[in-house]
């Protein structure tokens, strides 16, 4: 067998998944990117057309390649997006659409992959999930409990399947200059009601996404998680949002909820 592992990365036509793939491929292993998006393979990294909101075309991509190539070695789920709003002003049908795509597309893909990687008694699954999991951000309410689940799911998951070989890990980029703010679907519904601190609170987060770390920086930094021989159930990317993930659990909630509600809260 040969010792080029495959890898599948979700999301990867574009931002973090399109440098994580890239690493990866540049790391040696053999690359199928998965994306609603058309697009060309190229000799590195290998086009599979995906819906992650459809289980059928995810099972259906996981299936090709597994004809391909006999086995996966490595799923990086970073298919996701964002969405902003006050909760009240929220459609359910935009809440459900959030989730469907950030959490349950997780569900899918991994499903998908964990029979073929429980046989061969090794696989690595890596979640993208975000800062805002473990720190809710006011007007982004349903991004937040997206990443939340995400986080949750791989706890328990992690210690499902680990006597069949297989690990599994939740990454939480912060800030990232990339088009996921551009692709941001935004709602200022209420912001009348709500004085203005809906725009406002989304401002500043873009603003902060803008003047973020590079998606080739964090893809390399989540290449190389995948490709550990060992890794932890978490991690945040840089030092700052390691910082913060440690304060939130330590800090009062009552305080660091206010501090959440200082800087984005409006």
């Amino acid at each position: 067998m040969s010792d080029t592992k495959i890898a599948i990365v979700t999301g990867g036509s574009s931002g973090i998944g399109k440098a994580v793939a890239s690493c990866l491929a540049s790391a040696g292993c053999r690359v199928y990117e998965f994306s609603r998006r058309d697009r060309e393979s190229t000799e590195a990294v290998i086009h599979v057309g995906t819906d992650v909101t459809d289980e059928i075309s995810v099972n259906r991509s996981v299936s090709e390649v597994l004809e391909k190539e006999g086995r996966i070695d490595i799923l990086v789920n970073c298919a996701g997006f964002g969405i902003s709003g006050a909760v009240e002003f929220t459609e359910n049908d935009a809440a459900k659409k959030q989730l469907d795509v950030n959490f349950f597309g997780i569900v899918r893909c991994t499903k998908a992959v964990l029979p073929p990687m429980r046989k061969a008694g090794k696989g690595r699954i890596v979640n993208i999930s975000s800062v805002a999991g473990p720190i809710a951000i006011p007007f982004q309410a349903f991004y937040s409990a997206s990443k939340a689940a995400i986080n949750s799911y791989t706890l328990a998951l992690s210690n499902e399947v680990k006597r069949y070989g297989i690990t599994v890990c939740a990454i939480m980029p912060g800030d990232i200059a990339s088009g996921f703010t551009e692709a941001r679907e935004k709602t200022i519904a209420g912001d009348d009601e709500y004085g203005g601190r809906i725009s406002k609170s989304v401002r500043v987060m873009e603003h902060d996404e803008q003047t973020g770390m590079s998606p080739e920086k964090a893809g390399a930094y989540i290449a190389k998680i995948a490709l550990k021989k060992n890794v932890k159930p978490l991690y945040a990317i840089g030092f700052v949002y390691k910082l913060f993930t440690v304060l939130i659990r330590i800090l009062p909630c009552r305080l660091s909820n206010w501090i959440l509600g200082l800087i984005y809260g409006g």
